[in-house]
């Protein structure tokens, strides 16, 4: 059983990394780079304030920001360095049919994806703020999060589970960070 599910995994990725081309490498490559999400921090800095004042914005992205550190410390300690997963890039069973981008492999151990849990945790806290006060803004948060998950699977760098385990321990950070920093701070 886990036999075929790391199977289905590995053809998935195949199947995603196939489709490349020069133009979207550079794409692929630009979205995955950690300064990718400076303007969106930015802007989504200035939707706090706008939405909720000074004060409360900054603790709101305070909070996006821990939601981050948890999820990246998380990603790597409770899973990377326990189930030493090699990335697909690091694997020799496919290694030499993955393209990759400026022969760009990562690290060696890849489950999770800290670039989605990390992504995913902002996006959900930072959604959850937002949601009261404009319901469409988190499908953009999601949108945004799911495209740099994705690009870690373009480039080679992640299995489709990675992402996915990554999302959703992303995704639960982001519910506890704000569901703590909304009771006892924001409330208050």
């Amino acid at each position: 059983m886990l036999e075929t599910l790391e199977h289905i995994d590995q053809e998935l990725l195949l199947l995603i990394n196939s489709f490349h081309s020069p133009f979207f490498d550079q794409v692929m490559w630009v979205i995955s780079d950690s300064k990718f999400g400076i303007p969106f921090y930015l802007f989504f800095y200035y939707l706090a304030y706008r939405f909720y004042g000074f004060k409360t914005a900054t603790l709101i992205i305070f909070a996006g920001g821990l939601a981050v550190a948890l999820a990246d410390l998380s990603s790597k300690h409770l899973f990377k360095d326990v189930f030493m997963r090699y990335r697909p890039s690091h694997n020799l069973d496919i290694k030499k049919q993955i393209h990759l981008v400026y022969n760009y492999t990562g690290g060696k151990y890849g489950f999770v994806s800290s670039h989605s849990a990390n992504m995913f945790a902002i996006a959900t806290t930072l959604g959850l703020f937002f949601y009261q006060k404009n319901k469409k803004i988190i499908l953009y948060l999601f949108a945004w999060a799911g495209l740099i998950a994705y690009s870690r699977m373009y480039l080679g760098v992640h299995y489709p589970s990675d992402i996915f385990v990554g999302g959703i321990l992303g995704g639960t950070i982001g519910c506890i960070i704000y569901y703590f920093s909304y009771k006892y701070i924001i409330k208050k």
